[in-house]
């Protein structure tokens, strides 16, 4: 997902003498001087009021952009998001034209618009008809506008490296298995509230959606690879906690965990989303479980989806293959005179 911000203003309108003395008169080649080198660039984008912040923050956790996690200051309130690539403009219109406050682009254009919908907010009017050619526009109470395209809206560079087969984040009609640890269940029990949430925002229902609790992380992968063995489910999702102590026991399980966990995902050929916790200590474990690190339960939840929409869709595109191969006219077979000259060749 990628997501583009306008600017902010960083200089009084009337200081321009210290925006020019900003802006660097001549390129300075990297390595010349470090002291001047960007090293991390946080963008800002600052709602119109309070309930465009709230719809904002929940679209966004609607698609499953990374962390989200609202917190209250003095001054404001503030969501910090994570997404897998940003990417910083700086654009220069020679006419006037309004840009959007926001612009995302998804993986699935027509689960964002749906996403919109559920949460209310003003959509175009042909949205659904157009969303293929040139996605489509929200507008939030506020006046806050946000403009939504899919894979076929992106640049040409990021159409040559998008191109393949992916899955999507609509789970209608699957079945889903959790197997969790009751130890440590302070935090396997957040992660397992956040998986339910990311499902079902997903689309699956609640009956679709099964809990196996185990005593500890050592027993998941048995647990999990048995109820891949049912056949029963289109993913499993492993949720544990595991903190470092003293010896070497924690080193012992984490490498026995994750080899049995993804072991049983290769044999058997249904997707396992890996939600075990593995931390030096219990802070790190309840910033990862829905504080400062987000919630790696909600994370697990949409990598399943994902998941298993992708191994769908690799076996249509296999079985449509195989469909072509077997509609392929055999030696001879699609001309009359070739088939009678491979009749006389035979005898």
């Amino acid at each position: 997902m990628h997501a583009d911000f306008a600017d902010q203003t960083l200089f009084n309108e009337g200081d321009e003498e210290a925006r020019r003395s900003a802006i660097p008169q001549t390129p300075t080649p990297p390595g010349d001087n470090d002291a001047i080198m960007i090293q991390a660039l946080s963008i800002t984008h600052v709602a119109r009021n309070s309930e465009d912040f709230d719809l904002l923050v929940s679209f966004l956790n609607a698609l499953g952009v990374g962390g989200g996690k609202v917190s209250n200051g003095g001054r404001a309130k503030a969501a910090t998001f994570f997404p897998s690539d940003v990417r910083f403009h700086v654009v220069a219109y020679k006419e006037d034209f309004r840009l959007p406050d926001l612009y995302l682009n998804v993986s699935d254009a027509r689960f964002a618009l749906s996403m919109a919908n559920k949460l209310g907010l003003t959509v175009d009017k042909d949205a659904s008809e157009t969303i293929e050619e040139r996605g489509f526009r929200a507008l939030l109470p506020g006046g806050t506008v946000i403009l939504v395209g899919g894979p076929s809206h992106l640049g040409q560079f990021d159409k040559r490296i998008g191109i393949g087969i992916s899955g999507d984040l609509r789970a209608t009609g699957k079945r889903f298995a959790i197997v969790v640890s009751r130890f440590n269940s302070f935090i396997t029990d957040r992660l397992v509230e956040s998986t339910f949430d990311g499902l079902m925002r997903c689309g699956v229902k609640e009956k679709d959606i099964h809990v196996v609790r185990v005593p500890g992380a050592f027993e998941i992968p048995s647990a999990a690879r048995t109820l891949a063995l049912t056949g029963r489910y289109d993913a499993l999702i492993c949720i544990g906690c595991l903190l470092r102590g003293d010896t070497a026991h924690y080193d012992v399980i984490v490498n026995e965990v994750t080899r049995g966990i993804g072991q049983s995902a290769q044999e058997t050929g249904v997707p396992h989303a890996f939600g075990v916790l593995t931390c030096d200590t219990l802070e790190q474990a309840i910033d990862r479980a829905g504080l400062k690190m987000g919630n790696k339960g909600f994370e697990a939840a949409l990598a399943a989806v994902e998941m298993a929409s992708l191994k769908n869709a690799v076996s249509s595109q296999r079985s449509a293959v195989s469909k072509k191969k077997s509609h392929r006219p055999t030696q001879g077979s699609g001309n009359p005179r070739r088939r009678n000259a491979a009749k006389k060749k035979s005898k």
